[in-house]
């Protein structure tokens, strides 16, 4: 019965410790309020928290952090809560203090010079965008949670998105960054250089890591001239390898003006017209295959660029039919149709999902193989295989068969399909976790199909940094 009392009494000086430090303004204490930080986006991860607090700057998260370190509690970053891997997610143990940075949201400089941003890494992506627009310039991660998802989660995940083709991933855009470290240290890298070799290039031991190595709180981010002009169409083509090549000429021919080049089978847009209202699908005939192709530039005749591509992959076969946009209203409806499609899905009953990443060009044999496998395993399994075809990133999604529910396919025969589904990726020396990250959902894959010397090098990182193991545990790592 001692030990009870004493952990009451150490969890309540420990609450009372974290509310001198961020105020009653920062520590969420009503069960309602809580209720969103302590679930993730997918519904799939539910937690509890010993505490949820909000610090307002730095300085706060430092405290905090060396509170919860001097008292043997671990500690769960938590930005806008968007990842579909429970990474912001904390245990049932209730035992775990959730940080959320939803209150840094301070934006610093635009530096329209050096072509910098410095912010808080609370930010919403959108706002970052925005502030980048007021200067003419632009900041090119895009996401579809943009308008709530935060840029120090983009880079504790690596955010991917849509313009990875032409821009990189989040860890391309970052030039510095402020980190708290798991003792509270605080870590300022926080140099707008484009060139810096002295020693080690520490930033990126955090960018990808989910917040088990400390927590990223303020960033100076990349920014890039923006596009006078974008030239967009929605591209019927003759297969996926097909779209390979399509990709590869288009970039050549436009000198590698091609920003996105997403994929998009007839299943899924076929979903899109038959859920979503007013999404409308550009061509009279049924096809299997189609891209989503845009290209930016300053220079005007872009337009007259893509229409030339366009032309060429007519004449050989590659494409059967396009839709060019002609102005910005019908540029949105096409991109309309793409975005569109996770949301098709959850109309539909919903999918069991699988971020994969391929090599460009083994990508049409391993979507044979791949949708082999599904009908081995399940032959009435319906295949939404999408995504950033030009990254080499598909979201290999399966739908039930027609009578079955989700849960009942997730049961099974869905872990048998993932498996078939993961290996294949990895023979193909892919990746089984391509942009959204490992969190709690992958981090037995990542065990499976990372190499031991990987494995190593990643447990020694974390025990330099992390000895006693608080910072997001069960994240990334298994114990």
């Amino acid at each position: 019965m001692k030990m009870g009392v004493d952990l009451v009494g150490k969890t309540n000086l420990i609450v009372e410790q974290l509310r001198q430090i961020v105020g009653d303004q920062g520590l969420v204490a009503d069960d309602a309020s809580r209720q969103p930080y302590l679930r993730d986006e997918l519904g799939a991860f539910h937690g509890r928290a010993l505490a949820i607090v909000r610090p307002a700057d730095t300085e706060q998260v430092s405290e905090v952090v060396k509170a919860c370190a001097a008292a043997g509690v671990a500690m769960v970053p938590h930005g806008g809560n968007t990842g579909y891997c429970g990474g912001a997610t904390p245990d049932e143990s209730g035992r775990q203090v959730l940080i959320s940075l939803e209150r840094m949201r301070r934006i610093h400089e635009v530096d329209a010079i050096g072509y910098t941003l410095t912010a808080d890494a609370g930010c919403v992506l959108a706002n970052l965008q925005a502030a980048a627009e007021e200067k003419g310039l632009l900041f090119p991660l895009s996401l579809g949670s943009e308008g709530s998802c935060q840029i120090g989660g983009n880079l504790s995940t690596n955010a991917g998105g849509l313009a990875v083709l032409h821009y990189g991933n989040a860890r391309d855009l970052v030039l510095g960054l402020e980190v708290v470290l798991p003792d509270g240290e605080v870590w300022d890298g926080m140099k707008a250089l484009r060139k810096d070799n002295s020693g080690y290039d520490l930033k990126q031991w955090f960018i990808g890591a989910e917040g088990t190595l400390g927590i990223i709180t303020r960033v100076v981010l990349k920014l890039f001239p923006r596009p006078a002009f974008q030239a967009t169409a929605l591209v019927a083509v003759a297969s996926i390898a097909a779209a390979c090549e399509l990709l590869a000429a288009a970039r050549k021919l436009s000198g590698d003006a091609v920003t996105s080049f997403e994929y998009i089978p007839g299943f899924a847009l076929a979903l899109v017209g038959q859920n979503i209202d007013g999404a409308r699908v550009p061509f009279d005939d049924d096809y299997a295959h189609h891209v989503l192709i845009e290209l930016s530039s300053h220079q005007e005749n872009i337009q007259q660029t893509l229409e030339d591509i366009l032309e060429n992959a007519l004449e050989s076969g590659h494409a059967l039919d396009a839709a060019i946009a002609g102005s910005g209203e019908q540029r949105d409806a096409l991109w309309r149709l793409r975005e569109s499609v996770p949301e098709a899905q959850r109309h539909a009953g919903g999918s069991y999902k699988h971020d994969v990443s391929v090599p460009i060009p083994r990508i049409p044999q391993f979507m044979d193989e791949a949708c082999e496998a599904v009908f081995e395993v399940a032959g009435d399994a319906r295949i939404c295989a999408y995504g950033h075809l030009g990254d080499g990133n598909l979201h290999f999604n399966l739908l039930p068969p027609a009578g079955m529910s989700l849960e009942q396919f997730k049961e099974s025969p869905g872990p048998r399909i993932s498996q078939r589904i993961h290996t294949l990726a990895h023979r193909f020396e892919g990746s089984v976790c391509a942009e959204h990250g490992v969190g709690q959902l992958k981090a037995g894959l990542l065990a499976q199909y990372a190499s031991p010397v990987a494995l190593k090098m990643m447990r020694d990182i974390k025990h330099a940094l992390d000895p006693a193991g608080l910072m997001n545990p069960g994240k990334v790592l298994l114990p």
